[in-house]
């Protein structure tokens, strides 16, 4: 839901924990993913489900017991077996890096902007001789 937690986020978890087996040993654990680049630890934060009672003392003998269900920061990991390992690096070694430019790119650039002036220098022209022929003002601004 997005980079914090949220209050929805106890709906959904509570959503989600209906589907779960009840002899689940682990319980479901909520997890932010940040993919912001420049991160130096891993983009990940988890947390599971704690719930408290809240014993609260009335008057008169009164006493409220309420449950309250809160987020718990969990240590989290993220590791790989050596498979997947060999298979992220040579997924790696075909991505072409975005900041580097290739001669193909700049040449489409360069078409680009001249296709961009040569629409410019024909607006100008059109204008111009439309002044000339008196079709039109002059345009100061």
């Amino acid at each position: 839901t997005g980079p914090q937690i949220r209050p929805n986020d106890l709906r959904i978890h509570a959503l989600l924990k209906r589907f779960v087996p009840p002899e689940t040993p682990t319980p479901p654990v909520f997890v932010i993913v940040d993919v912001r680049p420049g991160r130096e630890s891993i983009p990940t934060t988890a947390y599971r489900v704690v719930e408290e009672v809240d014993s609260t003392g009335g008057g008169s003998n009164t006493k409220t017991t309420e449950l309250h269900s809160t987020f718990a920061h969990v240590p989290s990991l993220i590791g790989a077996e050596e498979p997947e390992e060999i298979g992220v690096e040579h997924l790696l070694r075909d991505i072409n890096d975005p900041t580097v430019s290739t001669v193909t790119s700049l040449i489409k650039a360069k078409m680009s902007g001249l296709s961009s002036l040569t629409e410019k220098l024909v607006e100008m022209k059109d204008y111009l001789e439309a002044v000339a022929e008196g079709r039109m003002e002059v345009n100061q601004d």
